[in-house]
């Protein structure tokens, strides 16, 4: 299975924010939005940075309450690592393992179409070691 299934089932909306905002805009929008994480943007479409949840408590817990009203640019991860749609996903778990890191923005030919979260790739892998099981089990079976 390749990124390119993944984002045909779970579509390829994806959540930007403008480096200029703040963090305490940013944590309200990933709290409407129940993400994990945004991608960090000044046109919508090229990846300049990502902002988690992490991110955020971590400046709070160097800098206190003030830190929400710094900009989004001095707490984001600039060294983004993205992927392509034609990445296959237990290449793209094992990257994100190694990395520690959740949320891979998808970009192609310099342009975001899609991210993708291990909640993502774990969820179909786990879907297709149940069918691969159930499908051992009926080969037993029958």
């Amino acid at each position: 299975m390749t990124v390119r299934q993944v984002l045909a089932e779970k579509g390829g909306e994806v959540v930007t924010l403008d480096p200029g905002k703040t963090l305490a805009e940013a944590a309200h929008l990933l709290s409407e939005r129940r993400i994990g994480a945004v991608v960090v943007s000044g046109d919508g479409g090229r990846v300049d940075g990502i902002l988690s949840e992490r991110d955020i408590v971590r400046a709070i817990a160097r800098e206190g309450a003030a830190a929400l009203d710094a900009k989004v640019s001095a707490y984001m991860t600039r060294e983004v690592v993205t992927c392509a749609r034609e990445v296959a996903i237990d290449d793209l778990m094992h990257v994100m393992t190694q990395g520690k890191f959740r949320h891979v923005p998808v970009v192609e030919e310099g342009r975001l179409v899609g991210i993708v979260s291990i909640g993502d790739i774990v969820k179909r892998r786990v879907a297709a070691i149940e069918a691969e099981a159930r499908m051992l089990k009926e080969y037993i079976a029958g």
